[in-house]
């Protein structure tokens, strides 16, 4: 009997040449495991009007840890478009799966580690470690939005002195996000942040936000943060703005290691921080809970790459590796990433974004080769 079970869900598009290659080195490195593939994506929206069916849902809950590729996401009117005839007019809406899964699991913390690579010629700078830690179920993706507003909920919103100025919009006219942030929310992903950091000898925990004008829910995180941080004495403090972190870390991104931020402000700095790495091919993401978590590479499905084998499957590797990590196979873990770095190091097998003329199962083949 194996010693792990491990759910693997493709998705669509790339995700499923970048599994493939994943595959390949898990095949290599001889983990221990038995894989479980699962439905998810725009096949099962189109053909069933939920592109996160139940059964794998249920399929997650009988395993250790999952690896997923990547899936197609279109906005809700478009996504109506696409659905078959007999589902059109049924009520279905579209919803992020892995915005879903995030939920369903309360998979609260998404690490992105982007970490420069000796070799690799997209690299902003070889020395950029940054660690990003954001919050992965709260925040403006807690999915509470309305469009048109009900009356109800206008005259609620009333009751705030700034909301008069839109008390005769047209209710069709008006369209709502709300951003939710709880304490418990709050204080977990910056209490993983500050462990994290003085588990592995980080020097800095820096909390990006906007309290100056978003003064409610930005205030609330960082009045969170601050009292949290007398308890990590051996670990820096740092707080900034979100539209200065942006600047920082194009300027200076040496100065930083531990990066916290709620989901959108997240979002957006972990995709930066992924650039200044090689891009989003190498740009891997854990979703993590308190007993599952989920990996993935964060690039989307990009369609018409579809089968071509085309893409950078190394952030797929890199999440593979995460999952490792977080299994707490340790050497497993350091034997993939060497293999990794070798190949980069060595630059003899590149795909198109780092301007070479490798696929994506070239460089599979050519880390499995390393280990």
């Amino acid at each position: 009997m194996s010693k792990y079970r491990i759910a693997v869900l493709p998705g669509d598009g790339v995700g499923v040449d970048v599994m493939e290659a994943a595959r390949i080195v898990l095949e290599k490195i001889k983990f221990d495991a038995e894989y479980i593939e699962g439905d998810i994506g725009w096949e099962f929206w189109c053909k069933e009007g939920d592109p996160l069916p139940d059964r794998t849902i249920e399929l997650l809950k009988d395993t250790d840890a999952c690896l997923f590729g990547a899936i197609t996401s279109k906005p809700k009117e478009d996504a109506a478009l696409e659905l078959e005839p007999h589902l059109k007019d049924k009520g279905f809406s579209y919803f992020s799966p892995i915005v879903r899964l995030r939920q369903e699991f309360d998979l609260y913390t998404n690490l992105r580690p982007c970490k420069a690579y000796p070799g690799n010629p997209l690299n902003y700078r070889d020395s950029i470690d940054l660690v990003i830690f954001r919050e992965n179920t709260e925040g403006m993706y807690a999915g509470v939005e309305f469009h048109p507003i009900p009356e109800e909920v206008r005259q609620a919103l009333l009751l705030h002195p700034k909301m008069r100025r839109f008390a005769k919009v047209p209710l069709d006219e008006l369209a709502l996000s709300t951003r939710i942030m709880t304490k418990k929310g709050c204080t977990r992903i910056l209490e993983r942040s500050f462990e994290f950091a003085r588990a592995h000898k980080r020097r800095s925990v820096t909390i990006v936000e906007k309290p100056n004008v978003l003064r409610e829910t930005g205030g609330f995180i960082l009045d969170i943060a601050r009292k949290l941080s007398k308890d990590y004495p051996d670990v820096e403090f740092w707080e900034t703005n979100i539209d200065a972190m942006a600047m920082w870390l194009v300027k200076n991104p040496e100065d930083y290691s531990v990066l916290v931020a709620e989901n959108l402000f997240g979002d957006i700095i972990s995709d930066l921080a992924a650039q200044l790495v090689g891009g989003l091919g190498f740009a891997c993401s854990g979703n993590i809970g308190d007993d599952y978590a989920v990996f993935e590479p964060t690039h989307g499905s990009a369609p018409k790459y579809t089968g071509m084998y085309k893409v950078n499957p190394m952030a797929m590797l890199l999440a593979t590796k995460m999952m490792f990590d977080w299994l707490g196979e340790e050497g497993l873990a350091n034997r993939l990433e060497s293999a990794i770095a070798a190949v980069i190091q060595e630059g003899k097998v590149r795909t198109y974004d780092m301007r070479g003329d490798a696929t994506t199962l070239d460089v599979a083949h050519a880390v499995a080769s390393k280990l």
